[in-house]
């Protein structure tokens, strides 16, 4: 089956099943919100999808092949994000989105990378140390990987955490503006996705004791 799908998937941790027979499914063109209290496995799924955990049991595929497998094609098409910004506190903004792209064959010019951070609203604060920054400045940072790198499939564990209200408004926009060029996202997020993110479906995991 085409786009990333997980088939029964089951994952345990600490001897708590957080989910069992778990079905899932994303296309591209669609944006799915995973939605559910702490604990309930949202990351840990996220992580299952990315091939960086693997399950109980269960599969994840990505066009009809094992996810972790080189063939898939799904590092190069994917993109994830974690609830933490994964950035130096040494080097300033610049610096970390040039080594990230370095790390993931991205091909990119230091003008590619300053008109990303002023499409984000950090200008003036390119060069600045990022521990230097705003948490929400922080994000800003990390969520600049989306319009760096060309991937296909987004998996964004709590992206709008610390974001100001013209942050997740311009986020949103973004997510539709993907989405609509042909682009699938799964997301994680502890509010509401407005209508400026477009048409989603929902994904509900529930807490299990």
């Amino acid at each position: 089956m085409a786009g990333l799908v997980a088939n029964a998937l089951t994952c345990i941790k600490r001897d708590r099943i957080l989910f069992e027979n778990l079905e899932l499914t994303l296309s591209q063109g669609e944006l799915l919100y995973l939605r559910g209290p702490n604990g309930a496995g949202k990351t840990s799924l996220l992580r299952l999808l990315t091939g960086l955990s693997l399950p109980e049991s269960g599969t994840v595929t990505f066009n009809g092949t094992d996810v972790g497998a080189p063939q898939s094609g799904f590092y190069d098409a994917s993109l994830y994000l974690g609830h933490k910004s994964g950035l130096s506190s040494t080097l300033n903004a610049l610096d970390n989105l040039s080594y990230w792209c370095a790390q993931h064959n991205v091909p990119v010019s230091k003008h590619m990378i300053y008109d990303v951070l002023e499409r984000v609203g950090l200008v003036g604060l390119e060069d600045i140390p990022v521990r230097m920054l705003s948490a929400g400045q922080q994000r800003r940072v990390a969520l600049s990987r989306l319009w760096l790198k060309p991937a296909t499939f987004w998996l964004l564990d709590e992206p709008f955490t610390a974001l100001d209200i013209d942050g997740i408004a311009l986020l949103e926009a973004k997510f539709h503006d993907h989405v609509s060029k042909g682009g699938a996202i799964i997301t994680t997020s502890h509010q509401p996705l407005s209508t400026r993110a477009g048409q989603h479906r929902v994904f509900d995991l529930e807490y299990r004791f």
